[in-house]
């Protein structure tokens, strides 16, 4: 006779899940007896339940399938908060398995026990108890098609004793809606859309992850509006390669021209983004686009809303489009673009083989040469973005993933682990800052014990950079930021995992070389500078005056060789109407 855990784990296999990440233990005992009596799923044992959320979402966000992780009662699944969070602002499809106390004890201050139904209700879409075996297996199927279904967590509670208990309902065979529709906008707000498109003189595209499947159609038109492109971090990806309108990125972390041709624009039209930093959007003149209902509005006032796919919605408004003549605007931003980088790409070509501590953006720009076209970066929140942002070349296959929603540290390491397992048979690298890996250093002992050939390249200045960064901004001086240094690299060959410290700029090539292509997993410690800091494309006076009280000294913006390169070649072939 089937158990419940026996039924969980069948849904499980139905869905398409090859592996559920998590740490073994008591309360998740059947279900973890479950999976080693069958066949195709495995379980992934990390380090920390937060490290076996993150891979999730990372596995999830590789393959645009379900993803698993789980949490045995108490604190092991209060440790999956975190990674949750993360997955959920990312909407990437996970369904985690928080286990229960015995149902009997549930509500007496039993040891370990917590109320995981209301704990997790911030960081999901679905979140439900599972009391009686008679809920199986509909109840799971539900907490599956919303994670699916809305992109985003599902979690469920089941207690052991009632994992144990045997199966009420046959578990029967089931179709899952994966493949959702594409959202067609309003005709109304297509010929507005067309109108107000017609209308302005200075038309500037704003791009988010939301063009993910719609490059073809923002270049097609860019093109007919002789509109800049410019984009989020997140939209990065999707956007910047083959594209001769780019005018690089805006945002805390921003570069190029973006922010000014945003403000000097007649009409923003906001693609597929949800960007959360306000004060870099002009306020007025703006048009957004999203097949969310929920977001458009939000972050800046709209002059219109319009509800669709942005592929689709740009294929039917292309036709109503007339095309423009004078491309002034679109010369003028790409100038300064270019200009913009001209002024701070010495930062990292200027005595770099003498430059001691390393420059982090020299390191970058070598990992871009030496990266597989098709190589994952799973990135940790802080400076490492900014070097990723700035260096990593995208190209249509790479992608780069972090915590770019959710902002957490420590995220890349786990994210790498999942991205591995999503997807073997490409190359997957661990931007790491030295602060992130630190805080669930564990988790190499889980790359280790499954062998997971991640490369893992550690930013060590010995610092919390964005912090740092932070706090010279608002004036303070930067303090508890910083710490003696640590061999990384030591400590990964101490467990057994293939490692480098790299000390000296001349070295860096080579031993990165070696790094990536070594056929298991390898951690590459490179000292870089903790005073190559960055700051954003647009500085308010205050912060100007923070920067001084604080620093006395000229902060770097970080070179930007590689979009120098691109925005050079844009200018020699300035699109033509």
């Amino acid at each position: 006779m089937a158990t419940v855990a026996d039924q969980f784990i069948a849904v499980l296999r139905q869905a398409g899940v090859r592996r559920i990440y998590g740490v073994v233990g008591d309360s998740l005992n059947p279900i973890v007896d479950a999976v080693r009596r069958t066949d195709g799923i495995d379980w992934v044992h990390v380090r920390n339940e937060e490290a076996g959320a993150f891979a999730a979402a990372a596995e999830a966000q590789t393959t645009g399938r379900l993803a698993v992780c789980a949490g045995s009662c108490g604190p092991g699944n209060t440790h999956l908060i975190q990674g949750l969070y993360d997955a959920h602002r990312s909407g990437a499809p996970v369904l985690a398995l928080a286990s229960q106390i015995p149902s009997t004890q549930i509500g007496s201050g039993y040891f370990q026990e917590t109320h995981p139904e209301r704990v997790f209700v911030d960081c999901s879409h679905y979140c439900e108890p599972v009391v009686t075996p008679a809920q199986m297996p509909r109840i799971l199927r539900t907490a599956i098609q919303y994670a699916i279904g809305l992109g985003g967590v599902s979690v469920l509670t089941l207690a052991g004793d009632t994992a144990s208990q045997d199966a009420v309902n046959p578990t029967g065979e089931h179709d899952f809606l994966v493949n959702k529709g594409i959202v067609r906008p309003p005709v109304d707000q297509v010929e507005q859309l067309a109108g107000a498109l017609n209308r302005a003189e200075k038309v500037m595209l704003f791009c988010g992850s939301g063009v993910r499947d719609a490059h073809s159609e923002v270049m097609e038109l860019a093109h007919k509006l002789l509109s800049p492109v410019g984009h989020a971090l997140r939209g990065k990806e999707w956007i910047q390669y083959d594209n001769p309108f780019d005018v690089g990125m805006s945002g805390l972390l921003g570069y190029g021209a973006c922010y000014e041709a945003m403000q000097e624009a007649d009409l923003v039209l906001l693609l597929g983004t949800d960007f959360p930093y306000d004060p870099f959007l002009p306020g007025k003149n703006t048009i957004q686009i999203d097949d969310d209902p929920t977001k458009p509005g939000r972050r800046t006032p709209l002059e219109l809303a319009v509800h669709g796919d942005i592929g689709e919605t740009i294929r039917l408004v292309l036709d109503k489009v007339r095309q423009k003549r004078d491309q002034s605007y679109l010369d003028e931003m790409l100038h300064r673009h270019a200009r913009a980088l001209e002024n701070v790409v010495s930062a990292y070509t200027r005595d770099i083989e003498k430059h001691i501590p390393i420059h982090p953006e020299f390191v970058a720009s070598v990992l871009d040469d030496l990266a597989t076209d098709d190589a994952i970066f799973t990135v940790d929140t802080g400076m490492c973005n900014v070097w990723v942002a700035r260096y990593i070349t995208p190209n249509g296959r790479r992608r780069v993933m972090g915590s770019f929603v959710h902002g957490s540290m420590a995220n890349a390491l786990p994210h790498a682990i999942g991205a591995k397992y999503g997807a073997p048979g490409r190359q997957v690298i661990s931007v790491s800052g030295d602060g992130g890996l630190g805080m669930l250093l564990g988790e190499l002992l889980t790359v280790k014990l499954h062998r997971i050939p991640v490369k893992i390249i550690v930013f060590n200045n010995s610092s919390l950079g964005m912090v740092r960064l932070e706090m010279l901004v608002d004036g303070f001086p930067f303090y508890e930021t910083d710490h003696e240094s640590v061999d990384y690299a030591a400590i990964a060959a101490a467990i057994g995992i293939e490692s480098s410290r790299v000390e000296r700029p001349t070295d860096v090539r080579t031993v990165m070389e070696r790094a990536l292509a070594s056929p298991g997993p390898y951690l590459l410690d490179v000292v870089t500078d903790p005073n190559a800091l960055s700051i954003p494309p647009h500085v308010t006076p205050q912060q100007v005056k923070g920067f001084a009280l604080a620093a006395g000294k000229t902060v770097l913006t970080g070179g930007v060789g590689k979009m120098l390169g691109l925005a050079r070649s844009n200018l020699r072939n300035i699109p033509r109407p």
